[in-house]
């Protein structure tokens, strides 16, 4: 169960990632999301939850000690639903309905995520 947590958590960062990464943009304008100003801070999260994807694979593909683990993945997960939510709340996310939407969703998953983390850590 902790290496398909691991897989999961894995993919899910690298499919968030690589399109921020690749086409920011694009993704945003796709996702109903707000456009951003300069490329640079997009591609700079797309490249952090990236490295947050390949450390968890790390993780769960070399043992415990190396990577990522639960522990971290449970923190940003939380951290990063908590964060979505409050800008939906407040109103500051300057999101059309689908972008709502998409980041309630978003929230959703890590924080469901994060709870079957917390079950197996």
């Amino acid at each position: 169960m902790a290496n398909q947590l691991l897989w999961l958590e894995t993919l899910l960062k690298l499919l968030a990632g690589l399109p921020l990464l690749l086409a920011p943009t694009t993704t945003a304008r796709l996702l109903g999301l707000p456009l951003p100003g300069s490329a640079f801070w997009p591609r700079l999260l797309g490249a952090t939850l990236c490295g947050l994807g390949v450390a968890t694979y790390i993780q769960g593909a070399v043992g415990a000690g190396r990577g990522l683990g639960f522990t971290g993945a449970i923190v940003i997960n939380l951290t990063a639903a908590a964060t979505l939510v409050a800008m939906l709340i407040l109103r500051r996310a300057n999101t059309t309905t689908r972008g709502a939407l998409v980041l309630w969703t978003a929230a959703a998953i890590l924080i469901l995520l994060s709870l079957f983390e917390l079950a197996w850590a």
